[in-house]
């Protein structure tokens, strides 16, 4: 906790957008760093694995998704918990630290054990600085524009992963797979690092202000004094909007598998260039990204689950014409789509925890429902690969698209309206 020596003033705790608004922007740039590491890797691995290791299996392909969502999954868990008991910042900076030997290692390494080892460090990395960015800024927006501020956040580490992937498959394109494409991420670690350190406030004390004044009935089940084992159940079952978003943002998360493990094989396949590659795999989050501003400020208007019941359904959708389509025009189409559905469905699902869950205990609820949402990337390259190598590549994207539809109905059917306005 921050300590103040006698007769030094206090800033006053103010909640609310305009009233943090160098802090909140700071973090919006943090965030489009994060998202920038993993950009690095959405064009170019895929065709490392194929080009360059010879990796003839998709499931064995689909290993350094695994390694990345599975890490990620648990350091969002944890990174919830230390956020509350260490402070935000400092978890924020080791997630960074963590990061600084990962585009070496993508640039570099030898061997596919090497990539893999990159991705369980990329994979902390994102659960440490993601989580942190996220949880600071539901501390620094308030109640009333959680939505709004979700939408930003996720904004800018999407685009940042569209722009970064254009931009890799053109390095790639021109001066080949390695090691070129992969200095963009350590340009982005060590700027990050240093606004991190040097410029980032702690924001632990806004949600101390806020849980301060918040009002709940007595002995309800989302008051302040939750163990993280309860929270943990309650997130992941026993609350029904809690679950139902904890389980869309799994399936969301294991369509991005999708569309970053399978979808440039299947482009490769047809015969499409690493350039056209890059651009289809920038369309669906830089659509995503860019979407989100809207889509949270709306979520803030007319509630939460309409809007995830839409974009689970359009996704599912877009999957399909991704399976159907054999052309660059259908592909891009498709991706479109695929990111209006995500960007429906993404910040909306964080301000849903963020509605529900007691400032007291809101980071750790963040956390556990990260885990579900970023385990998807381990389930996705699991099943994914699985089926891509059982049956085709075209069989694992249809089978994909029905199950997200089938979340998209369970959001439909369990989960209650969030928004305090609606």
């Amino acid at each position: 906790m921050t300590t103040h020596t006698p007769g030094e003033t206090r800033p006053a705790i103010r909640l609310g957008l305009r009233a943090n608004l160098a802090q909140f922007s700071l973090l919006v740039v943090v965030n489009a760093l994060v998202g920038g590491m993993l950009g690095q890797e959405r064009t170019v691995l895929p065709l490392l694995a194929d080009d360059v290791f010879h990796l003839s299996a998709y499931t064995a392909a689909m290993t350094y998704i695994l390694a990345f969502g599975a890490t990620k999954a648990v350091t969002n868990f944890f990174a919830g918990t230390w956020s509350d008991r260490y402070g935000r910042k400092p978890v924020l900076i080791a997630g960074w630290l963590i990061a600084l030997p990962v585009p070496a290692m993508l640039a570099w390494g030898p061997s596919w054990g090497w990539i893999i080892a990159a991705n369980i460090l990329l994979g902390m990395n994102q659960g440490l600085t993601w989580s942190t960015t996220v949880i600071m800024k539901i501390d620094l927006a308030g109640p009333e524009r959680r939505g709004l501020a979700m939408g930003f956040n996720e904004a800018a580490g999407y685009v940042a992963v569209a722009a970064t992937a254009m931009a890799t498959g053109a390095i790639a394109e021109h001066a080949g797979l390695r090691p070129e494409p992969f200095l963009l991420g350590a340009a982005y670690v060590v700027l990050a690092l240093g606004l991190s350190t040097l410029a980032v406030r702690e924001t632990r004390d806004h949600a101390r202000y806020e849980a301060a004044r918040h009002v709940t009935i007595a002995g309800n089940e989302h008051d302040a004094e939750l163990t993280t084992a309860q929270i943990a159940r309650l997130t992941s079952l026993r609350d029904k909007a809690l679950s139902a978003a904890s389980q869309a943002g799994m399936v969301n998360n294991l369509n991005d598998a999708l569309a970053w493990g399978i979808f440039p094989l299947l482009f490769a396949a047809h015969g499409l260039s690493i350039a056209q590659i890059g651009i289809l795999a920038a369309l669906y989050p830089a659509v995503w990204g860019a979407g989100q501003m809207l889509t949270g400020w709306w979520s803030d208007r007319i509630g939460r689950k309409h809007l995830i019941t839409a974009g689970m359904l359009l996704q599912a959708a877009a999957i399909a014409l991704v399976a159907a389509g054999t052309t660059f025009g259908v592909w891009a189409t498709a991706q479109i789509l695929l990111g209006v559905g995500t960007a429906l469905v993404y910040p909306t699902l964080l301000a849903v925890v963020g509605d529900v869950a007691h400032p007291a205990w809101r980071a750790r609820a963040v956390g556990v429902y990260r885990l579900w949402r970023d385990g998807g990337f381990a389930v996705g390259a699991l099943l994914a690969g699985a089926l891509a190598d059982a049956y085709s590549l075209t069989t694992a994207i249809w089978a994909i698209a029905a199950l997200t539809a089938a979340s998209g109905l369970v959001v439909a059917v369990r989960m209650y309206e969030t928004h305090p306005r609606t």
